[in-house]
């Protein structure tokens, strides 16, 4: 009997580790030593803007300027998320397929309720991401209360702005999406209308390729 069952538990011990393999590649990861990333690729013409921006400045760069930027293979980037509506998770997605397309190391955490908005942010930077793309405009009010507090940690906000962002925050939005916060004015009619997919792509690549030459703390316009 004992000679049937030791090959089956060698099987199953073979198995769990090639699953714990799977999981912890080094893609995935964090725990190891990590250069500081830097962009691959440089941005095109009408990218930067002819004078350097000033803090809280809105840039807008040509379109496409942005396509020949890509991060480092093993970038790491946590996806911080809140709400179910359509927009929220039509920006969701559009993150989760650039991670995909480019190769990064991307962790989600999704925070639920108001009381959980500021421990969620806390998660996301215990993980030491080299950037978190946050998604959904339950979190514009939380953001602005933490990330002053924590400038070495880059953010970066797509489809709404923070008001008064710090250097370390980099928003990409359009007409239709400048969401504030409570109570404060929007640079444009807020549309829902107006977050779809392609959109939201284009958010993603741009303030990638922002946060990754160095051109933070502006709000990128993209209409």
């Amino acid at each position: 009997m004992r000679s049937r069952l030791l090959p089956a538990c060698t099987l199953v011990a073979a198995v769990a580790t090639a699953l714990l393999a799977g999981g912890c590649g080094s893609g995935d990861d964090w725990s190891g030593p990590h250069a500081k990333p830097t962009s691959v690729g440089t941005p095109g013409p009408g990218f930067f803007p002819a004078v350097s921006p000033a803090p809280e400045a809105t840039v807008t760069p040509r379109p496409g300027s942005w396509n020949g930027v890509r991060p480092p293979e093993g970038y790491r980037v946590v996806l911080l998320t809140a709400g179910e509506d359509r927009q929220t998770t039509t920006l969701a997605s559009a993150v989760t397929a650039w991670a995909e397309e480019e190769g990064v190391s991307l962790r989600t955490v999704t925070a639920t309720g108001p009381d959980g908005f500021v421990p969620a942010i806390t998660r996301a930077m215990g993980m030491k991401p080299d950037l978190i793309v946050s998604a959904g405009d339950a979190l514009v009010d939380p953001l602005a209360l933490v990330t002053p507090n924590h400038l070495d940690q880059q953010f970066l906000v797509v489809g709404a702005e923070l008001a008064e962002p710090t250097e370390n925050v980099t928003a990409a939005d359009w007409a239709g999406a400048s969401f504030r916060g409570e109570g404060l004015g929007m640079s444009s009619t807020y549309d829902s209308a107006t977050f779809t997919p392609e959109r939201a792509a284009r958010a993603v690549r741009a303030g990638a390729a922002a946060v990754l030459n160095g051109m933070t703390g502006v709000v990128l316009w993209l209409d």
